[in-house]
């Protein structure tokens, strides 16, 4: 375990796993413990991990202001990460909304960006809206599995606006490339990882200025790969082309039969693609 202070003085924990270039990895959740990384599908034989656990999150401690839960304000940890570690730039890798955190810090700091990793990256970091059509056309691969009946129900009620929590629970299946024991056991920790209080000032109002982003980002000079799921409701390949193509440098790759976490729906595509982008 390692620590280093943020500029507010919170005491912000990090773990390192593998040789090589660091590879700054941002968790998603929001605001999960970057634990539910693990070691990527085993790309930290190839790049030096640095997961990075969120303010509140892992063995991060909590802030004296919780407002500094908001992803724009945490920007300051991932520099202050960067200057602990002694390096001039960093690359990033963000899963999920962890993007937001990743976008944000790209824009603000280009100069300290690499390149960029951004996995199955949340809609909302730069303003997207999923369509229901899109939610449901991907879905549809899914109805030969004997879930699918009681999945899709569940979240047609989510889009219709009267679901109850057992319909988040049951649209789980749709997350996953494969909903087998692995998936599921990863799914249940996800649940007890996560600081829910921090996930509800995440995305804070005010924190997404979509037209301030898509114009910022037209000047972030990063390679940035974006990797999607064929088979992600939260993240449609349609929609994940409209947000590489923000990044002058964004570069789509989408993983066929994958869902939202890429590496533990097929780690061999998953590192072999992440690595060929990083040489």
């Amino acid at each position: 375990m390692n620590y280093f202070d943020a500029p507010d003085g919170t005491r912000l924990a990090y773990h390192i796993d593998g040789d090589g270039a660091p590879l700054v990895c941002l968790p998603g959740g929001p605001m999960q413990a970057s634990a539910h990384l693990g070691d990527l599908g085993g790309l930290n034989a190839y790049r030096q991990l640095v997961r990075l656990d969120l303010r509140g999150t892992g063995a991060s401690a909590v802030p004296a202001d919780v407002s500094t839960y908001r992803c724009d304000r945490q920007v300051d940890d991932v520099e202050a990460l960067r200057v602990h570690l002694g390096r001039e730039r960093i690359d990033l890798l963000a899963s999920s909304a962890g993007a937001a955190l990743a976008v944000l810090y790209a824009i603000r700091h280009p100069d300290r960006v690499g390149q960029i990793v951004l996995a199955a990256p949340s809609p909302p970091a730069v303003g997207l809206r999923v369509s229901q059509e899109d939610r449901r056309a991907v879905a549809a691969h899914r109805r030969g599995e004997p879930w699918f009946a009681d999945a899709y129900a569940a979240m047609e009620r989510i889009m219709a606006g009267t679901s109850t929590p057992a319909d988040i629970a049951a649209i789980a299946p749709f997350h996953y490339g494969r909903w087998d024991a692995a998936s599921q056991a990863f799914d249940a920790r996800r649940a007890y990882e996560r600081n829910t209080e921090a996930a509800d000032r995440y995305y804070a109002d005010g924190v997404i200025d979509p037209v301030a982003i898509r114009e910022a980002l037209a000047h972030v000079d990063a390679s940035v790969l974006l990797i999607a799921g064929e088979y992600d409701i939260g993240l449609p390949p349609s929609t994940a082309a409209e947000f590489a193509s923000l990044f002058p440098k964004g570069r789509l790759i989408v993983q066929p039969r994958g869902g939202h976490w890429a590496w533990l729906d097929d780690p061999d595509w998953f590192v072999r693609t992440v690595t060929e982008f990083l040489l």
